[in-house]
């Protein structure tokens, strides 16, 4: 498993937190897949990830974004797209 940033971790705890689910945040796999496999969360539970991020950090995640597969990919790849949305 690769070392997750602060900012992966404190996203995996949204995560968690967001979605009830039975793992430690610290045990997600930075780079493992949110979507289907790794997490195993669907469509609905990428909503409210989405609206749970937008509340804690002030960005917008929009359903209509063409990149949504990427960044919705990875909890990393996540971290860093609301990184990149609170720079901007």
């Amino acid at each position: 498993m690769t070392a997750k940033t602060d900012a992966e971790l404190h996203l995996a705890r949204l995560i968690v937190e967001t979605l009830n689910l039975e793992v430690d945040a610290a045990s997600i796999d930075p780079e493992a897949r949110l979507y289907g496999e790794g997490l195993g969360l669907d469509s609905i539970d990428m909503l409210e990830i989405a609206l749970a991020v937008s509340k804690a950090y002030g960005v917008e995640l929009r359903a209509d974004d063409e990149n949504n597969t990427k960044i919705f990919q990875s909890l990393r790849s996540l971290a860093l797209h609301v990184q990149m949305l609170k720079a901007a």
